[in-house]
């Protein structure tokens, strides 16, 4: 199965995270089938926090991946719709 989740990038203490599809056997940091953007929580700015590729993540859910938590929250604050279903 693939999941949307965040890969972590970055150095210590001021992380940033890429969006990415994987299969879910593997490890966070593991090997990506495709990245789909990136997020930076510590940027002070709103409008950098994250760039998302909106056509490519809407289909991978439309395949049948499914979001991590995390990921979810995320795409419903940049206006995505995610089903909630497990």
């Amino acid at each position: 199965m693939v999941r949307i989740r965040l890969k972590r990038t970055g150095r210590r203490h001021r992380s940033s995270y890429r969006l990415t599809a994987v299969d879910s056997r593997s490890s966070r940091d593991g090997r990506v089938l495709e990245e789909l953007g990136y997020y930076d929580p510590a940027n002070k700015n709103p409008d950098l926090q994250h760039n998302l590729k909106k056509d490519r993540i809407e289909y991978w859910l439309s395949v049948g991946a499914r979001p991590s938590d995390t990921v979810r929250d995320l795409l419903k604050k940049t206006g995505i719709a995610v089903s909630t279903s497990k």
